[in-house]
């Protein structure tokens, strides 16, 4: 792990002469104004600390965008993580700059726009109740001899398990890792989405689950659509892992925990929560929050009051997926508009795999490649 020591005492002196914090420093100094106030030399927005116009701020969009625990994501994760500790004007726009120059998403994260109708599935009402589950298959093997990543997503609270295993495990071992890694944590599921995968239509895993109360749902042939769920996790995953291993594609299972430990810290873009948030009621701790500022509220230690708060976040969180839902359904049926391209247009080319089966013989080598120029 790459550790990068951030002094802050600098600060201080970069308060008198900042243009954005100038005044509200000055006037801070003799009594609070607002939400903003002086203390040990630093200025804070409420628990937030107030950069400067500085190399600093910078510095903390890479850490964040990508630090050692951090994993390339895009620009309202990093916005939303940065606003839980920070705090400067503009800095939407400072990300977009950032991000803009970054060649690792651009070859990375080069993607298709979807086609078709956008139809959801009902909204959950508490997590790990209905789970979906996929398979990213033929990785290049690693040293402990894996080529595949079993996925299971909730689809309440978005948290997903990535769980290592073998194109050629049959259903039991499949039931032994879901046991191992998900059942024991989270309990049986009363519904299970997956596509039509041989494993999941086999006569031993229709019974298993039949035995337990399980529901089994299963996508139609030629529409992964249905489990959308587990099939965009797996494109963040496959990124994740892109921008992670570059060139220890050997080493991908071991970056699995690094890569979970990313994806469910981050703000899910559906309800703007964290995953561990929604699950436990809190986040865990990461680099940036052990950074001196003023500690946040603490929950409630009444069991009472804390189940009440719980119970309020996942009704929060309902009231968010279902509005998401209605969102991304009016955005996805309307029509696509027309792109016009210029001659001495700089362009990156996706690299579609039916057309170009040499430039992607793995899921984990560059989804695209340029720039290049229009020439008419």
């Amino acid at each position: 792990m790459d550790t990068c020591i951030l002094g802050f005492e600098h600060l201080k002196s970069l308060y008198t002469s900042d243009e954005d914090f100038k005044a509200l420093y000055s006037a801070c100094q003799k009594h609070p104004e607002e939400d903003f106030f002086v203390q040990d030399g630093y200025l804070f927005k409420g628990t937030r600390l107030c950069i400067p116009n500085s190399g600093s701020r910078e510095l903390l969009i890479q850490e964040v965008y990508r630090g050692s625990l951090a994993s390339h994501f895009r620009e309202n994760k990093t916005l939303a993580m940065l606003r839980e500790h920070y705090c400067w004007p503009r800095m939407d726009k400072d990300i977009q700059d950032v991000l803009r120059w970054c060649a690792t998403c651009q070859i990375a994260k080069s993607h298709l726009l979807p086609q078709g109708l956008y139809t959801p599935l009902p909204v959950l009402t508490q997590p790990w109740v209905d789970v979906s589950m996929d398979f990213i298959l033929d990785l290049p093997r690693t040293q402990q001899n894996k080529d595949s990543i079993f996925v299971v997503v909730d689809r309440f609270s978005k948290m997903a398990r990535f769980i290592s295993c073998n194109k050629t495990n049959d259903a039991t071992h499949i039931a032994e890792l879901f046991l191992k890694e998900v059942m024991r944590l989270h309990g049986i599921p009363r519904s299970i989405i997956s596509d039509r995968d041989t494993k999941f239509l086999s006569h031993f895993w229709v019974t298993l689950w039949k035995k337990v109360g399980t529901k089994l749902k299963c996508s139609m042939t030629c529409h992964p659509k249905t489990d959308g769920q587990t099939e965009v996790t797996n494109h963040t995953l496959r990124t994740l892992l892109r921008a992670l291993i570059k060139l220890r594609s050997k080493a991908s299972d071991l970056l699995l925990p690094h890569a979970e430990f990313a994806y469910n810290k981050a703000p899910n873009k559906a309800i703007g929560l964290s995953t561990f948030k929604v699950v436990y009621g809190l986040d865990p701790l990461a680099p940036l929050d052990l950074v001196a500022r003023p500690q946040d509220q603490k929950p409630s230690a009444d069991a009472k009051q804390r189940v009440e708060e719980i119970k309020n976040l996942h009704e929060q969180v309902w009231a968010l997926i279902e509005k998401s839902n209605m969102s991304y359904q009016v955005q996805a049926n309307n029509h696509r508009k027309l792109k016009v391209f210029q001659p001495r247009d700089l362009l990156w080319i996706h690299l579609r795999k039916g057309r170009f089966p040499s430039k992607r013989k793995t899921k984990l080598i560059s989804r695209a490649d340029g720039l290049f120029e229009i020439i008419e």
